[in-house]
């Protein structure tokens, strides 16, 4: 199962095709456009998401309610393009018009100046629209397919925030909590908060974030449930699938950093106080009675629960600008200034959540056979029940 995305911020179109999705799997355009909705959401979000409401259309890959085997096509159509049609155009057009929204003064953090050094852009345009974070609506369209997938396997996947900008609001790694009672809760407010004490906190601190023309990150925690011991491997280093989320979860525009269960904690304690301690019943089969490697052992998970945090800096374009250097006179000037939001986290931990979904689809379909849904079951059932006998 493989993938691709296309389009730019403001064009006409996003779009992305993925192939090597079962035949015969349930699949509707609902069931991604309950995934967009979710991206446009959050406490923080800016004046785009008035402007635009996602929805996808499906192509080509789906016929009368179930995927067909063939590559499925998504797209979703730019609303906002309408204001920029000539900016945007494919084909030529008059200089005065290409000076309109012409970028020549970057952003600090951003990919602009590094975009025009690389590809040698006189507008830097170029490389905003398409390094921009709308891309991230085909991830989650993509990630959509991935978790009606593991959906239908058993498998849960959701999300929560577990430190806003500063402010610490860690569930404990212990699973007293299941996967579908963390999404539910992080699902009733638009903070993606399990524990809200601090919600009106939060709320005032982004505001006064908005109000100085500044942004805040924070962190992201991603839970899965029900996934099979012995996906990945130990035996090559690219085979590994911890490393497969991490290189997945690194990719999302603005995360800089992931770690699993315990993370860097693990580092400050001694291995009796970080290694899962194996045990086995008939009922069960093997269990440990802790999670603090988030579910990952030689690059393999092992059963339990996945424990996966992304780390996202706060967005670069800011409305109170850091200094930059325009490109054109090499003079100092202070950077252009984009529409942005003051926080884009609650959706971040929908894109994050759903790129993680897509490796786990990406990695059962490789080690089971996968030409339709029904061989897909079949052989995970017969797998499962192979670990529990062993």
């Amino acid at each position: 199962m493989r993938y691709f995305t296309a389009g730019e911020s403001h064009g006409p179109r996003l779009t992305a095709i993925i192939e090597g999705v079962p035949a015969g799997l349930p699949l509707l355009a609902q069931d991604i456009n309950s995934e967009l909705k979710r991206r446009q959401g959050g406490y923080g979000r800016g004046g785009r998401m008035k402007i635009e409401s996602d929805c996808v259309e499906i192509t080509s890959g789906v016929r009368h309610g179930k995927t067909i085997g063939s590559p499925i096509t998504l797209s979703v159509i730019n609303k906002d393009f309408k204001n920029w049609t000539q900016i945007m155009a494919v084909e030529d057009v008059p200089d005065k018009i290409k000076l309109q929204r012409k970028l020549t003064k970057p952003r600090p953090g951003h990919a602009d100046l590094v975009g025009g050094m690389k590809y040698d852009f006189e507008d830097l345009r170029n490389v905003l629209e398409r390094s921009s974070a709308r891309e991230t609506t085909m991830r989650v369209a993509v990630g959509a397919v991935a978790k009606k997938l593991l959906s239908e396997l058993g498998i849960d996947i959701g999300n929560h925030i577990v430190n806003f900008g500063g402010f610490d609001v860690s569930v404990s790694t212990d699973r007293n909590l299941t996967v579908k009672e963390i999404h539910a809760s992080a699902l009733t407010n638009d903070l993606s908060l399990v524990n809200l004490d601090q919600a009106q906190e939060i709320r005032a601190y982004i505001d006064e974030i908005k109000k100085a023309g500044d942004t805040i990150g924070g962190i992201v925690e991603v839970r899965v449930e029900n996934v099979p011991a012995g996906l990945g491997s130990y035996v090559q280093f690219d085979r590994k699938l911890d490393a497969k989320i991490a290189s997945a979860v690194v990719s999302i525009n603005a995360f800089k950093g992931v770690e699993f269960g315990l993370g860097f904690e693990a580092g400050k304690r001694r291995g009796s106080e970080v290694m899962d301690e194996i045990f086995w019943d008939e009922s069960q089969g093997y269990t440990r009675k802790s999670d603090r490697l988030g579910g990952f052992e030689g690059g393999m998970t092992n059963g339990e629960q996945l424990i996966v945090r992304g780390v996202m800096k706060p967005i670069p374009t800011l409305y109170k600008p850091l200094m930059s250097v325009d490109t054109k006179t090499h003079q100092p000037y202070k950077a252009s200034v984009e529409r942005s939001d003051p926080t884009a986290l609650p959706a971040a931990g929908v894109v994050m959540e759903n790129v993680v979904a897509t490796v786990l689809a990406q990695e059962i379909c490789e080690k089971f056979p996968s030409d339709n849904f029904s061989e897909l079951l079949s052989a995970l059932t017969a797998y499962k029940k192979r670990l529990k006998e062993y």
